[in-house]
């Protein structure tokens, strides 16, 4: 390679195969700190003594999971995994071949679930693969990756709509309540409410599957869209459906909102729900 051309950096596919088979086994036991938080700062604020006590309940699951290395909940998902690499990291080997095979031997060697069946004959494949994976190239040499398992409990309950450009804001705001007050019980809240939000069809839906991934808490960094998020969450919250159903002020953790440019119009709105044990792990080789 000539002096002025950037090496590359190369990353073998069997170091993949095995940092997705530790996330596959870790996602599945361990909630990151972010969702423990949240699950505790809304046990102090739970106004339903029924809903606290199954808060209550969540947390030492939680915390006997992670413990004794068992699965938060017996669904442990398809595995979507983003992948973020650098134009300058080359893979030895095939990429999807690496991801898929890393999450084969992390759900066999981690005794997970396997769930994923073809949609037709309902055959298991027996090996929780194909995931499904993303992958965004970006600049530099970084090579980083987010597994996001996700239970079809609240998979179900996501959807998506075309909504003309004159529903405005409150349209936007009255589709993603009724969504998630519409699901009820089903996927388990208190919930994380993924929102995405413009661009077409399909980038609205990956738009609101990828803003599960930001911490839970964090507001968008545009001040219009934070306020936006917040206004959803407080209208789910007041709907009283709360911990399970059962009541209370707590149905919601968080509402994440993600934007992109739309066509004049047209205004796609998509809700990805995701219950509360938000599994995710992120890593960088």
């Amino acid at each position: 390679m000539s002096s002025g051309l950037c090496s590359m950096r190369e990353i073998k596919n069997s170091t993949i195969t095995e940092a997705v088979r530790e996330i596959a086994m870790s996602a599945a036991c361990d909630l990151e700190p972010d969702i423990l938080d949240r699950l505790l700062l809304a046990r102090e604020r739970e106004s339903s003594q029924l809903a606290g006590d199954v808060l209550d309940v969540l947390l030492v699951n939680a915390d006997i999971a992670s413990r004794d290395k068992i699965p938060v909940c017996q669904d442990t998902g398809v595995a979507v995994i983003f992948v973020t690499m650098g134009q300058d990291v080359r893979v030895i080997g095939n990429l999807e071949e690496a991801i898929q095979e890393g999450v084969r031997q992390g759900y066999e060697d981690g005794f997970l679930r396997k769930s994923v069946c073809d949609p037709i004959t309902r055959i298991n494949t027996m090996t929780n693969t194909p995931a499904v994976i993303h992958l965004e190239l970006v600049d530099g040499d970084s090579f980083e990756m987010a597994f996001l398992p996700k239970g079809c409990g609240s998979e179900n309950m996501s959807s998506l709509t075309m909504l003309p450009p004159s529903a405005g804001l409150a349209g936007v705001v009255d589709f993603v309540v009724e969504t998630v007050v519409d699901a009820g019980p089903n996927p388990c809240p208190p919930l994380l409410v993924g929102v995405g939000m413009g661009g077409t069809f399909e980038k609205a839906a990956l738009l609101a599957k990828k803003s599960l991934l930001r911490p839970l808490g964090d507001p968008s960094s545009r001040q219009d869209v934070a306020e936006l998020e917040q206004e959803i969450l407080s209208r789910i919250n007041n709907s009283g459906q709360g911990v399970h159903g059962l009541g209370g002020n707590n149905t919601a953790l968080g509402v994440h909102i993600e934007l992109y440019p739309a066509h004049i119009a047209s205004l796609p709105v998509a809700v990805n729900i995701q219950c509360h044990a938000h599994r995710h792990k992120e890593i960088s080789l």
